[in-house]
């Protein structure tokens, strides 16, 4: 028979063994919990500052939505002097130049992304790559000079002229080219914002093409696909979600530039369907008048057509969500 003793030594040595485990086990802890409650913090900080933004934007909006109502969102004139405000040619001058925006930049953007991916040498794709990142970090101001000093000079001798004998004369869309060829005006807004955003396309979608594993690509290339058919089939089906998150960051730098758009749209609060006379944008309005906004009415009015960029831009952010939930459930996932 085994006599078993306890030994007071032995056990306080183990208890030194395990204070230090536990110790280490309880700083775990408390640093887990403190990155769980920092991040929580951080979420709810984006949140509380989102509905500041609206709840400012909604309060001093009120006025100018009391006084003219709906009214106010489908109303053209725009007269300081007599407190009538309507915010229907912003608004139009806001979609119609990101629009075209749009229609320069995405095929373009998506056109740079492929050839620097798919067919640029590679001697030549980083001082391309560089040459597109260097565009996205200019200011916007430094496009609105160029713009108004150069580009527009540009389009009003040799451009607006052609595209008025030419175009203009088509029926259905001649109403787009009609008119004096000015210069400036909303088409070369729209072509400035369109070149302001190419390099964010173009920068976001390589970035993206470039995670496609090559052994896609090259199963493809040894099914005897071409270029084309590998970036169609391969390529952008892989990176929908990636590209249309690029489109919609371009999208929303070009419905909120400011600067840029006020060199060279004109700044006239009316609507035309030619694309080539003077128009105004939101941002531009904002920028143009806040300063001298003397009356409440006036300021109210001008935080009124914040809202309604505000809330353009959540529609626009809305609508990528669900176009890339409806392409994802199409695709099983």
């Amino acid at each position: 028979m085994v006599e078993l003793t306890f030994d007071p030594a032995d056990a306080r040595a183990e208890e030194k063994q395990r204070d230090p485990r536990r110790a280490s086990l309880g700083r775990l802890i408390l640093t887990d919990r403190f990155f769980k409650n920092f991040t929580r913090l951080a979420a709810l900080l984006v949140l509380a500052l989102l509905f500041g933004v609206i709840l400012t934007l909604i309060e001093g909006s009120l006025p100018a939505l009391k006084q003219f109502g709906i009214s106010f969102f489908w109303t053209e004139e725009w007269n300081p002097v007599k407190e009538r405000f309507g915010a229907l040619a912003p608004i139009y001058g806001t979609v119609v130049t990101s629009i075209i925006a749009m229609l320069v930049a995405v095929p373009v953007g998506l056109g740079i992304a492929i050839f620097l991916t798919e067919l640029c040498p590679q001697s030549l794709r980083r001082s391309i790559g560089i040459a597109i990142e260097l565009l996205a970090g200019i200011p916007s101001i430094i496009y609105g000079i160029w713009g108004l000093f150069i580009f527009a000079p540009f389009l009003q001798r040799y451009v607006q002229p052609v595209m008025i004998d030419t175009l203009g004369n088509i029926p259905g869309i001649g109403a787009l080219f009609a008119g004096p060829p000015y210069g400036i005006g909303v088409l070369t807004a729209g072509l400035i914002l369109g070149i302001m955003v190419l390099p964010f396309i173009a920068s976001i979608t390589r970035d993206v093409f470039e995670t496609v594993p090559p052994v896609l690509k090259e199963s493809a290339y040894g099914l005897g696909a071409t270029t084309w058919e590998v970036v169609w089939k391969v390529v952008l089906p892989y990176t929908r979600a990636g590209v249309i998150g690029g489109v919609m960051l371009a999208l929303g730098r070009a419905l909120g530039e400011t600067m840029a758009v006020t060199f060279v749209i004109g700044n006239a609060h009316r609507i035309s369907a030619s694309v080539l006379q003077p128009g105004t944008t939101i941002s531009a309005a904002i920028a143009n008048e806040f300063v001298e906004a003397l009356q409440t009415l006036h300021t109210s009015s001008l935080i009124a057509l914040g809202l309604v960029l505000f809330i353009i831009t959540f529609f626009v952010l809305a609508c990528a969500r669900l176009l890339l939930a409806s392409l994802n459930k199409r695709a099983g996932g």
